[in-house]
C-alpha cells in the first residue's frame, strides 16, 4: 500500500524559506519518479517540481525556477523540497505525489506565507 507523508509546512513571512519533507513506504521508492503539487482552495492542483528516480533530472514550474529545489533520498525513502524566498502567493497545500501529480499523494502539508 503505497503511502506518502508530507510534513515540514508552516507559517512563514515573505522572503523566508521552509523545507518539506515527505516519507515514502509500500512502494519502491528508488524507482519512482516524484512531484511536488500544490493546491489553493477553488483551484485546480498545480504542479511544481519533478524528480527522476535516481534525482540527476530535476524540472520545475516557471514560477519556483529558481527559488524552490526539488531533491531525494533513496536510502531514507524522502522526497524534499526547499523552498528559498518566499512569496504570499506561494500560500498553499503542497503534496508530494508519486509517478503524475494525480497518482498517489500524501495528505499535504499547509504552506502559508504572510506579513
Amino acid at each position: 500500500q503505497v503511502q506518502l507523508v508530507e510534513s515540514g509546512g508552516g507559517f512563514v513571512q515573505p522572503g523566508g524559506s521552509l523545507r518539506l519533507s515527505c516519507t515514502a513506504s509500500g512502494f519502491d521508492f528508488s524507482s519512482a519518479w516524484m512531484f511536488w503539487a500544490r493546491q489553493v482552495p477553488g483551484k485546480g492542483l498545480e504542479w511544481v517540481a519533478t524528480i527522476r528516480p535516481a534525482g540527476t533530472s530535476r524540472i520545475y514550474a516557471d514560477d519556483v525556477l529558481g527559488r524552490f529545489t526539488i531533491s531525494r533520498d533513496n536510502f531514507k525513502n524522502t522526497l524534499f523540497l526547499q523552498m528559498n524566498s518566499l512569496k504570499s502567493e506561494d500560500t498553499a497545500m503542497y503534496y508530494c505525489a508519486k509517478d503524475t501529480i494525480y497518482g498517489s499523494r500524501g495528505q499535504g502539508t499547509q504552506v502559508t506565507v504572510s506579513s
